[in-house]
């Protein structure tokens, strides 16, 4: 696999250049889309060359494994164990904290917020081995994301390896549906259309139009968690863009056209601070709010869904309200749903 290949090559400068290997695995992280393009790349060439057999078998195997980013994937807890996962959250360092018990005899349905530019959050403590199944025993979670990137040969191997599983209808339903409970789908709800507000000290959340994980879960029970990850916004600077500008016209335009976001980011550098792709090294602080129940209803109505989107905003806005204070945000500063 191609990924692993990757790790190992900066590990090993890493240790050469006696340099803070934290550091790197924050560029490599930073770099996921790369790495994504690398291993289309590496499949052309496979095509192209010598090795084309190699190509057609894994097209054949493409084929008869395509349904499973939407069956609960296929989790590897050896690649969520890597030891380059540890050093990628102490790099921030990324904290879980625990508000309330989840029971695990239901499954749930945790809303993350904001996507940010990484969503180093969810990454960092639902897709490896950090405290997640410690502060929440029996629970496993399930990290929900564009069908798109299961479609890149390679890579959609290893994405599935760390947890990952696509983000349509079916895949959601497959977690919820699991009948001794114990499943948790954690979905990005501000999509990537809300990275586009990942500018350091936003607090917008694109949220009032997105109902469809509310429907989710009242068709399977699911209890509904709000997780805010405070910091998230804080590890890259982007290129102004208001909406209405047309830098956001032209990203929101390619948006529609590709499916993800293009933002325009930086940070800092490997042996600099003032330019770069590496994050920023901000402490990120993902809390995970008290359970909202849900009674399972199979065909709910527009008022039922509205009603349950509502208390959902209520409990995030009172989550963020509650932690606020303990990870720099001033007083005046509120939750703005868009």
């Amino acid at each position: 696999m191609a990924f692993p290949l990757f790790w190992g090559s900066i590990s090993f400068y890493g240790f050469f250049f006696k340099y803070d290997l934290k550091k790197l695995m924050s560029v490599a992280s930073s770099l996921r889309r790369t790495v994504a393009e690398f291993c289309c790349g590496f499949f052309v060439i496979l095509i192209l060359g010598n090795f084309w057999f190699l190509a057609v078998l894994y097209l054949l195997w493409l084929y008869l494994d395509w349904e499973t980013p939407c069956a609960g994937g296929r989790r590897s807890q050896w690649v969520r164990s890597w030891t380059v996962w540890k050093y990628f959250r102490e790099y921030f360092p990324i904290h879980l904290i625990k508000t309330s018990e989840l029971n695990p005899n239901h499954n749930y349905l945790l809303g993350f917020h904001p996507h940010g530019v990484l969503v180093a959050g969810a990454f960092g403590n639902f897709c490896t081995e950090s405290h997640f199944k410690n502060l929440f025993p029996g629970l496993t979670p399930y990290l929900h994301i564009m069908p798109i990137w299961f479609g890149c040969p390679f890579f959609r191997e290893y994405i599935m390896c760390a947890g990952m599983v696509s983000a349509s209808k079916e895949s959601v339903s497959h977690v919820l549906s699991n009948e001794g409970g114990g499943h948790a789908s954690v979905i990005v709800i501000g999509g990537a259309e809300e990275s586009l507000n990942a500018h350091p000290g936003s607090l917008t959340l694109n949220i009032l139009k997105r109902k469809g994980f509310i429907k989710m879960a009242l068709k399977h029970g699911a209890h509904l968690v709000p997780v805010f990850s405070f910091g998230e916004n804080e590890l890259f600077k982007q290129v102004a863009n208001p909406k209405g500008s047309w830098l956001r016209n032209v990203q929101e335009k390619l948006q529609k056209i590709m499916g993800f976001a293009l933002p325009l980011f930086h940070a800092r550098g490997v042996f600099q601070y003032s330019f770069g792709l590496i994050p920023y090294r901000q402490p990120i602080h993902t809390v995970v709010g008290s359970p909202i129940p849900v009674k399972q209803n199979l065909n709910p109505t527009t008022e039922e869904i509205d009603q349950l989107h509502a208390l959902y905003l209520q409990k995030l806005k009172k989550l963020f309200e509650e932690h606020k204070s303990n990870y720099g945000i001033p007083a005046h500063k509120s939750l703005i749903f868009e």
